[in-house]
């Protein structure tokens, strides 16, 4: 009998199929994907400065996909992903003084990352368009 319950196999802890997401789980993991994502994104930087660098063809093949359409989403998603990346980092250095950590500002402070990554994507974006880019 003991055996019978030996072979089952244990869950895993948090088990996902029983707790929902909350803010706090669903910014922590965020935060690392956006780091994960301003890591490609300098490589992307990169090669865009190594081929204004090398010549004004290879600028010009890479300041294309850069235009496209596709290349704008990707844009748009790596802006997006530095602000929501910045909001949680000044959340977090907030945090290293000790201060917000009750549940109330907590949430508030989850809310403010989200809302200020949407505000300053917007600004940016909006701000870049009126300048003529």
């Amino acid at each position: 009998m003991i055996k019978d319950i030996d072979k089952r196999p244990r869950p895993r802890s948090p088990n996902i199929q029983i707790y929902r997401p909350q803010l706090t789980s669903v910014l922590s993991i965020l935060n690392r994907i956006t780091g994960i994502i301003l890591s490609v994104c300098a490589v992307v930087l990169v090669i865009w400065l190594v081929a204004a660098a090398t010549s004004h063809l290879a600028y010009a093949v890479v300041q294309g996909a850069i235009a496209s359409w596709i290349g704008q989403i990707v844009l748009l998603a790596a802006t997006f992903a530095f602000f929501i990346h910045l909001c949680g980092g000044i959340r977090h250095l907030v945090w290293d003084t000790v201060h917000g950590f009750e549940l109330r500002s907590i949430y508030m402070s989850g809310w403010a990352v989200i809302a200020g990554g949407i505000g300053l994507t917007v600004t940016a974006w909006t701000v870049s368009f009126a300048m003529g880019g």
